[in-house]
């Protein structure tokens, strides 16, 4: 041992010991978290926070939403098969974050409650994140969601979608569903929430909308929808194609699909107006698209909401005008509006070509029909709104991978929060919530880290204190 000036004896580890040790403490602190990965179903949008704005108008028969939000462009191509050497290739299937190269159309949803289901009133769209969710970490099996009784034998679905609450006896278990009877009884007493929804490519096109409804599951309303699947699985091709007697063409091109060259007064959409049965002998191109969608005039239940004016892209903004029923008549698909009624709402946006989870969402507003609330509804004089009135002004939050079971388990701070019934916006405001869904989009890295990083720490403590306790014991006389 060599001495030190003070004649103290330093370990010769130490020279080793603290460069080690610093050097783990310096890898457990890399880059690498906070990064986009689609095989782990993540991505960060560019901004986890957007704006949009919202008017609401009725008379005694119809109710009129108004949405308005920024977007960089239009997309609403969706879901095109694309002809290359003699096969039709699929383009368009929901994918992780924005698909700008391969078609996925802009759209706005939104959830509507009576007072029926309180915890939205409460805590917004996050009630209907359960477990099992497709694009999160427990996703559950497609083979298990088909064997499911309900879910799959008797719905047909083969994913898990957006669901309430008191539709699972367990919810950390999304197949503990509820029995039929009690599901029937749920619905009837209004346990639901009425989902309108707006499609760039696959409603728009023909002014229409979709309605849902959310129960056990993401429900469609009765009816027939505005669109079908237009493939032949059989014949690995589409059933239809474009009448060019009608439109002058067979098919559209992948260079303008791939490019979101369009024209809203044009072609983007294949609708029955003007489709007829595929021709396998056509001298078919390769580049040539015919979308895998057909559009149709959809019935029942499902056709109650309508496109007002011109829903289109403009400036930078879409400006979209839904109207319906005050009351559809169809009591166990919709929520009807009435004078002094009030009601809470969720607004969802998807931009930039995004589909499933990856759009942004509203925490929940109350709407008043002559009453006092978030939003006021304007009440019109004729049968047209004018739209005098002001905007609500709502912050959208992208809501990362944060679910229902999360948020009333003991590994949220704000579970007795919830418990208690406190609300959502009595703890936090939208930027905080996005931070916080970012987060849990890389909670298992992030926790991977923070315990290397523990680790090291007491490595380099431990390594430290090993080094340097030769130089406190005192030197004896004689020692070299």
């Amino acid at each position: 041992m060599a001495n030190n000036k003070m004649g103290h004896r330093v370990s010769p580890w130490l020279a080793l010991a603290l460069p080690a040790a610093l050097a783990l403490t310096w890898a457990t602190q890399g880059s690498g978290v906070i990064e986009n990965d689609h095989d782990r179903n993540i991505h960060i949008p560019d901004e986890l926070i957007m704006p949009l704005q919202v008017q609401v108008a009725y008379n005694d028969d119809e109710v009129y939403f108004r949405y308005r939000w920024p977007a960089e462009q239009a997309y609403v191509y969706h879901d095109m098969l694309r002809y290359e050497d003699g096969v039709w290739h699929r383009h368009g299937a929901s994918p992780v974050g924005p698909d700008l190269d391969n078609a996925y159309e802009d759209r706005v949803t939104m959830l509507v409650d009576d007072g029926s289901v309180p915890e939205f009133g409460r805590y917004g769209g996050y009630i209907t994140v359960g477990s099992g969710m497709r694009y999160f970490p427990d996703v559950a099996g497609a083979d298990e969601v088909r064997a499911h009784p309900h879910l799959g034998e008797t719905l047909g679905r083969s994913d898990v979608r957006k669901y309430l609450p008191a539709t699972r006896t367990d919810q950390n278990d999304w197949r503990s569903v509820v029995n039929e009877d009690l599901l029937s009884a749920q619905r009837e007493a209004g346990y639901f929430l009425d989902l309108w929804h707006w499609r760039a490519g696959r409603s728009n096109p023909i002014g229409m909308a979709d309605d849902n409804w959310v129960g056990e599951y993401r429900n469609s309303d009765a009816g027939r929808g505005a669109f079908t699947t237009n493939w032949d699985g059989e014949n690995a091709r589409p059933n239809w194609m474009f009448d060019p007697e009608a439109v002058d063409i067979h098919a559209l091109r992948w260079e303008d699909v791939a490019a979101n060259h369009y024209d809203f007064d044009g072609l983007y959409y294949l609708a029955e107006d003007f489709a007829i049965e595929f021709d396998p002998d056509h001298d078919w191109q390769n580049g040539d698209v015919i979308p895998r969608r057909l559009l149709r005039q959809p019935e029942g239940s499902r056709a109650a909401i309508r496109v007002h004016g011109d829903a289109r892209w403009a400036d930078g903004h879409w400006d979209v005008t839904l109207v319906r029923a005050m009351d559809t008549g169809s009591p166990l698909d919709d929520k009807t509006f009435r004078e002094q009624g009030r009601y809470d709402i969720g607004i969802a946006v998807h931009r930039d070509a995004t589909g499933s989870r990856w759009h942004y969402v509203s925490l929940p507003f109350s709407l008043g029909f002559g009453r006092e609330a978030d939003i006021q509804a304007q009440r019109l004089n004729g049968s047209e709104p004018d739209w005098s009135g002001d905007w609500t002004d709502i912050t959208l939050l992208y809501p990362g991978q944060v679910n229902w079971p999360l948020l009333i388990s003991d590994a949220h701070a704000g579970a007795k929060d919830i418990a208690e019934g406190t609300s959502v916006r009595a703890r936090h405001n939208e930027k905080q919530l996005a931070y916080y869904g970012m987060e849990m989009e890389f909670n298992g890295p992030i926790t991977a880290r923070w315990g290397l990083t523990l680790f090291s720490g007491l490595f380099l403590m431990l390594g430290m204190t090993l080094a340097l306790l030769p130089a406190f014991r005192p030197n004896h006389k004689g020692d070299l």
